[in-house]
Order: structure tokens, then sequence, then C-alpha cells
């Protein structure tokens, strides 16, 4: 099939590059003409594990290409997707004005019948509104489907490829034909492909991000008692993990979730309430919980320092809200270092992908360091932000050695609380 990708950021690279992978010709359109030279030269623009690869093979292959002229990348086209951003506003809807910008562009240079797709996140309905725009100036049939993307950075590949069920909104039986053919080769083992009215379709997005939100700050919340209470919230996760009912995933503690997804589908799913008149509690109080959340453990720092970070030189390990990508947005570890900034102290940090993207955003507010025991040199703590895997079995007595005082404060609890003790280190982490 001949497909189009309308936005070359995570969502849409991911998605042009795979359904490349499994033999469409896919061209992408950005109106980022730097980008788009990138990614013509054959450079990935993002950190995804597995996508490099199949990236590289599919421009090989001329699978795969890239344009910054919508009309040219939409031609012959039967399946146009729209990823494109839809950041929150500042009443936090999620703002629509780049899809319906492009829906309207669309309207205008549509030459044969094909099917629009909402790749995006966007509320509810979306759909509706980027027919409409499309309507005012279309002179061929096309149709809109909502198809929201359910991919984790980090395994996002792997997502795609082997889908746990694809979920698809539309009440068009010739466009139900076309994104059944689309995504066969993607189900063969027989994991669903979901169909669905188009409103359902994007409400089914916010609320999957949004369950699974409310499951963190939950463990979060028990963990914040589990300290109150003396109790272990390492072992009340596997009490109740193992309860089919609930399940194992999304219930380790930390210093709460970042992103570019839960933040502002929660943040969007409320405000959808909001209009509607409908006060949704349980997501108000996850996004208080969540902002409290990251900077938990700023309250152990400054206890041990008496409140006073002025002058002190604060190592940190991690800057990406998560393992395996180099995303930073509402990443906890820029909450922290906001908040060490704002007390007088200064941080030396490392991360495996994300520096360049903390050091576009804050510049050199923070010293980079090229490795973990660089970031350690001359530092009165260690506060752990991201659990990536070189951080999992580090060489303690080089740490010791290092910091000024042997002062651990881990937010994803990656060491043993008595080997800590037994190490000799001061040692906080989440929950226990």
């Amino acid at each position: 099939m001949k497909i189009a990708v309308v936005g070359t950021g995570y969502v849409g690279l991911v998605t042009g590059t795979c359904f490349a992978e499994t033999g469409n010709h896919v061209t992408c359109v950005d109106i980022d003409e730097a980008k788009v030279q990138k990614l013509q030269s054959g450079k990935v623009t993002i950190y995804e594990p597995g996508l490099e690869v199949i990236f590289e093979r599919n421009v090989k292959q001329n699978r795969l290409d890239f344009t910054t002229n919508l009309k040219e990348g939409i031609k012959d086209a039967e399946v146009i997707f729209l990823a494109l951003p839809t950041p929150p506003g500042g009443d936090g809807a999620a703002d629509l004005q780049y899809v319906l910008k492009v829906a309207d562009d669309l309207g205008h240079i549509l030459e044969n019948y094909a099917v629009i797709v909402d790749k995006s996140t966007v509320p509810v309905g979306t759909a509706d509104k980027v027919h409409a725009a499309i309507s005012k100036n279309a002179k061929v049939d096309f149709d809109v489907v909502s198809n929201p993307e359910f991919l984790r950075e980090g395994v996002a590949v792997e997502d795609f490829m082997k889908p746990d069920r694809v979920v698809i909104g539309t009440q068009s039986a010739k466009a139900t034909k076309i994104m059944e053919r689309l995504y066969a080769p993607l189900v063969r083992q027989g994991n669903p492909v979901i169909f669905m009215d188009e409103k359902s379709a994007e409400l089914t997005k916010y609320a999957a991000n949004s369950f699974l939100a409310t499951k963190i700050t939950f463990m979060n919340e028990i963990a914040n008692l589990c300290e109150k209470l003396g109790a272990n919230v390492d072992m009340v996760r596997k009490g109740i993990g193992t309860d089919t009912r609930i399940g194992k995933r999304f219930l380790f503690a930390g210093i709460g979730y970042g992103g570019s997804c839960f933040p502002k589908d929660v943040q969007a799913l409320a405000k959808s309430a909001k209009d509607v008149n409908y006060d949704f509690k349980i997501l108000n109080a996850v996004m208080d919980v969540n902002t409290t959340q990251k900077t938990r453990l700023m309250d152990n720092l400054n206890g041990y320092f008496k409140n006073d970070l002025k002058g002190k030189t604060i190592a940190m390990w991690g800057l990406a809200f998560k393992p395996n990508t180099d995303d930073i947005r509402e990443a906890p570890a820029l909450y922290n270092i906001e908040a060490l900034i704002e007390a007088g102290a200064k941080v030396q940090a490392y991360d495996p992908e994300a520096m360049e993207n903390v050091k576009d955003q804050i510049g050199d507010k923070i010293t980079y360091a090229d490795n973990p025991n660089d970031a350690l040199k001359g530092a009165d703590a260690l506060m752990i932000m991201t659990e990536w895997p070189v951080f999992r079995t580090p060489d303690f007595n080089i740490i010791k050695k290092e910091l000024k005082d042997p002062l651990i404060l881990d937010g994803r609890n990656l060491y043993e609380v008595e080997q800590m003790k037994e190490l000799g280190f001061t040692y906080f982490s989440i929950g226990r």
C-alpha cells in the first residue's frame, strides 16, 4: 500500500518506519526542513531501541522517504496518518491547531479517495472536526478514522510490530476493509483489531493512559504511607501484584510519572470532563499527587543537610523520564534540578542518552559528566532519577570514595535497603 505519515515526531517516525518494514511504501511529511534533510540523509532523529536498524533498511530499499511538500507526500496514498503534536493549552485542553491546519490543507489537495487517520492523541470529537475541516474544500470522497497509538517509549518498535491490540474507530465499511488489510501483517498471531465508533476510540486512548497513571500514583501513595507506618512498599507490591485482577505491571513506587503522554493525557481527559460539567475527582487527585511526588526526595535531602543546600554539589544519575529513551518531557529530574538550583546547590549530571536534550533546554545551568563516576567527583550526595540498567550494579566503593558524604537518594528503588546499611551509606528510597 502507499501510505503517507504527516509528522515525523516520535509517533510519526515509528509508525512510518514500521509500516515500511511490512512492505508498504511510506512517505513521511514534515515542515521542519532541517529534520527532513537529516532523515533524507539516513539519520534517525530520535533515540528508540531497534528503530535505527529497520529505518536504515527501509530507506535503503526505497520503501521509506521524506519530504516537506504535503501535496507530493500524499500523492496516490490510500491511507494518510496524522501524527502531529497536540500539546496542552493553557487550560489543559489538547491544542488541535496543527491537526486542523493539515486537515484544512488536505481539503485543497486531495485528488483521490483516502482514509485520513488520526494517530495523534486527540480529544473526543476530533474526528468530526477533522472531517469538517477537510470537507470545506474537498472535491473527492474520503473517510476519517481514529487509530490511537499505544506505544511505550523504549520498546515502541516491538509494541508496533506485535501489538496487544489495535483500536480503530470508524463507521465506514470501505475504511474498515482498508484498515484491516493494512494491519493484517501485524496481528497474524490473533491479537485483536477492535473496531468501534470514532468517539469511543478517541476516549479509549485517554482512558488507558489515565488508568495507568492512576495505578502508578496509587502505588506512590501507598509508598508514602509505608514510610509513615514502617512497612515496605516492595513487599506490598509483590503481595498485591500476584492478584490477577490487579497484575504486576505499573506497581513500582518512585518519583512520579513523566514523558510525553501521561501528563498531557490525564490533563486533557480531566479538561474534557470539565467541559461537559463532570468533575473527574480521581484524575484531579492523580495530577496533584504526581506533582508533589516528583520532588519527594528533596524533603530527605533538606532534612539531612538541615535545610541548607547552599554551596552543596549534588550528583544526579538519570535525566530522561524513563530508561531507553532520550525524552525529557515532564521528567522528574528537571523538577529536582530546578529545586536544587533554587536552593543554591550545584548539579553534576549523567544520562546515557538525554544530556543533549537537557542541554538544549536549560543550557549550562548544570554540569554534564562523561560517565556516572565522573558525576560523583566532589559531590555531597547522589540522587538517582532514572532506572537505567547502567545504574543498577555500580561499584559502591567508588561511590563512597568520591562522595563527601555517603548519601544516596534513590528515586527508583534500585538498591536493597539492608545492603546499603551494610555498606555504610545513608540511603533514602521511596516507601521503604
